[in-house]
């Protein structure tokens, strides 16, 4: 009787140590899987931060390259030189226009205050651009400025206007620049001009 009660205790005594034994080793597999898990997060999240941060580098770096002209055509006119000034508004437009041609829309062309002197054009709102505005009370032919939000204005004739303005650069006022300007036409069935902005010719 003794022999057996010792056998059921010894028996019983192997079964709860196996029983531990295999809940560490499943303890140790979920560790070793929430472990792995982890690390292939991290490593998911550090490319996206190397990524990002490369970006911006690029970024940063084609900013750092100073552009001084783009070239503009009104409707289906020549091109003509843009000279941009080196500020971080103008160069930051450069940077936009480098990377996709602008085709911009003149939606108002002769039913504004001072359009027989002046023209605007809209930028869309997914370009973010920064702006150092400053008071302008006298304006030359040929000057472009940017007005927030998002807009580009020309000058092809001399003014008085006193406007918020940020100055981005100046055409080399011309006849043919200032009749590229003023026949531009207008785009059957739209009711609107373009001009086109580009990094080439």
């Amino acid at each position: 009787m003794k022999k057996v009660v010792g056998m059921i205790l010894t028996a019983t005594l192997i079964t709860t140590l196996l029983a531990g034994c295999g809940s560490t080793n499943r303890s140790q597999s979920n560790s070793s899987g929430t472990s792995s898990d982890n690390i292939t997060e991290s490593v998911a999240n550090t490319e996206s931060n190397l990524d990002t941060a490369n970006q911006g580098q690029q970024t940063d770096e084609a900013l750092q390259n100073e552009v001084s002209e783009l070239y503009v055509n009104f409707g289906e006119s020549e091109y003509f030189t843009l000279h941009l000034n080196d500020s971080e508004t103008a160069q930051r437009i450069a940077y936009y226009v480098g990377s996709e041609s602008w085709q911009l829309p003149i939606y108002h062309y002769d039913d504004y205050e001072n359009w027989e002197i002046m023209q605007y054009y809209d930028i869309p709102s997914r370009y973010d651009i920064p702006s150092n505005p400053e008071t302008v009370t006298s304006e030359a032919a040929g000057t472009v400025y940017y007005s927030e939000p998002n807009r580009i204005v020309l000058y092809f004739g001399d003014g008085e206007v006193e406007a918020e303005y940020t100055p981005i650069g100046y055409f080399d006022m011309t006849d043919d620049l200032k009749s590229a300007i003023e026949n531009n036409p207008v785009l059957e069935g739209w009711g609107n001009k373009l001009i086109h902005i580009s990094a080439e010719r």
